[in-house]
């Protein structure tokens, strides 16, 4: 029997407060896999699909089609998808003419592990879960619905309706929603379900449900479906990576971000993955074989790559004029990009530049530490090839060839997308040995701020310790300066400690601060 799927999807997620504030929530990631292709998975390949598209629906529809650029949709814009006249029932309502045989209804925020059947008969999901009365529950006996009940029942006999359903007397259901539009526009399809009891059986069937539509749910699906294995990468509010159909997919919501990233993949095309698709706010391509740098590196295969590095950061003529601006882009890109970034921390987390004691040992105020800096010297820079972002969870490493393959390439280096500083490449790597993502993600560090007294401490690998030394050893040797590269680290520490949560943020910061002053006392 053929079918189609409806997936509403134009709400604007505003329980999950700050996941939506870029995304749609049906994109929001699961072990880095958005919540609608854990929906899509669950069908058949001829399966057509009606998406209901109202906020940030572009993104939506630009992610189904690069992410299943084979698979049957249908995509409706919903127009008023906020405010009056706005609801669950109006987007399924406009949804109406490409629904008039036999489909499944499926909540954009509603995961289940078992097969989902075909609306062959009218059926409504349900779970055992046992904190129902958030939810609007199924009264059920003898294995049929007898009534669909309100938020807050408290009947043994009632179970938790998971927003899935399968509609096969689609006349009678949408001759329900058209009837109470004014009712169904605020309830959704149940306003239609329940009226239907009445004249035709309707199926309860149980599913082992993962409600991702709140905050405390959503972390819990999170950690239900996370995996071992899986790659550990630090969410930014605005960007995400998902792997999907053995495809990556970089999202962001910045169009300029992602337009120049496809632009420097051709630049630095035989050391990165081949871009096979693209639309305005995300790119694919084909995920390669290998493991992530971070969980693999040893001295051996760290030697390796900074061999294969210094074939890639070939260097870049330019004239004393170019030099000139080049060197221009560096100061910008180094200092005034940190102070407005030092400044976006104190206002973001409610701190004040003041002279701190951090572990014990007492440290002007970050603006004298700026103020002490050799700017001149920072921003004399090696224009070269660059990555951009170059830490060892965006390397992959293939033991078998022992090949590396670059990845999350920075879009542009101070607005330059083909000329970079070799030097901020060493300080993102260096960055990278001292704070490893694995061990922030475990909760490996702890950070104690109270007014200007800051203690931090942070777990380190032994083998990052090493190849630490080893990087500062062959920088000297190589006739590079590991002091700049220690104080470049140091600016990248304070600059990304405003992008990342708390307390993760204050760990960067004070670690940047503490680094800073240490180096600059060396001179």
């Amino acid at each position: 029997m053929e079918y189609k799927v409806l997936i509403p999807t134009a709400g604007l997620g505003s329980r999950l407060e700050k996941y939506t504030k870029y995304l749609n929530k049906s994109l929001i990631s699961i072990n880095l896999k958005p919540i609608l292709s854990w929906q899509i998975d669950k069908f058949s390949e001829d399966t057509v699909f009606v998406i209901a598209l109202g906020y940030k629906g572009k993104l939506v529809k630009q992610y189904l089609q690069i992410a299943y650029p084979s698979r049957k949709f249908i995509f409706v814009d919903v127009d008023n998808y906020e405010g009056k006249g706005s609801g669950l029932g109006y987007s399924i309502i406009k949804c109406k003419n490409y629904l008039k045989d036999p489909f499944i209804f499926m909540s954009c925020d509603t995961l289940v592990e078992e097969d989902i059947p075909s609306p062959t008969d009218t059926w409504m999901g349900c779970s055992d879960l046992d904190n129902n009365k958030q939810y609007r529950s199924l009264k059920v006996k003898d294995k049929l619905v007898i009534d669909i009940c309100e938020k807050e029942i408290n009947d043994k006999n009632c179970f938790p309706y998971i927003g899935l359903a399968g509609i096969n007397n689609t006349e009678d259901f949408w001759d329900q929603m058209i009837e109470g539009k004014e009712s169904a526009i605020k309830i959704g399809e149940s306003y239609a379900l329940k009226h239907l009891i009445k004249r035709t059986p309707i199926r309860s069937i149980p599913f082992t449900w993962h409600d991702t539509g709140n905050l405390d749910s959503l972390d819990n699906a999170r950690k239900y479906f996370q995996l071992e294995e899986s790659p550990t990468i630090l969410e930014k509010d605005n960007e995400c990576i998902w792997f999907v159909n053995d495809k990556v997919i970089k999202f962001s919501d910045d169009k300029e971000f992602i337009k120049n990233r496809v632009k420097r993949s051709k630049i630095i095309r035989d050391f990165i993955p081949e871009i096979t698709a693209v639309s305005e706010n995300m790119y694919s391509y084909k995920k390669v074989d290998g493991e992530v740098l971070s969980d693999k590196v040893n001295i051996p295969n760290f030697i390796d790559l900074l061999k294969k590095s210094s074939f890639f950061w070939k260097d870049i003529k330019l004239s004393a004029e170019e030099f000139k601006d080049f060197k221009n882009k560096c100061l910008e890109f180094y200092k005034v990009k940190t102070e407005k970034r030092i400044d976006l921390f104190f206002k973001r987390f409610n701190h004040k530049d003041t002279v701190t004691y951090i572990n014990g040992e007492k440290i002007p105020k970050v603006e004298d530490l700026l103020l002490a800096l050799d700017w001149n010297n920072l921003a004399e820079g090696i224009p070269s090839d660059f990555h951009g972002d170059f830490h060892f969870e965006n390397i992959l490493y293939n033991k078998k060839n022992k090949e590396f393959i670059f990845l999350d390439w920075r879009q542009d280096f101070a607005s330059n997308i083909k000329c970079g500083d070799r030097y901020y490449d060493f300080a993102k790597l260096m960055h990278g040995l001292i704070v490893n993502h694995k061990i922030i993600e475990s909760n490996l560090y702890s950070v104690n701020w109270i007014n200007d007294d800051i203690n931090f401490d942070l777990n380190r690998k032994f083998n990052l310790v090493e190849c630490e030394n080893y990087f500062k050893n062959w920088l000297d040797n190589n006739s590079y300066s590991s002091r700049k590269v220690y104080l470049l680290t140091s600016l990248i520490y304070l600059n990304i400690a405003t992008l990342h949560h708390y307390p993760y943020s204050e760990l960067l910061f004070s670690l940047g601060k503490s680094m800073l002053y240490k180096n600059i006392q060396q001179r």
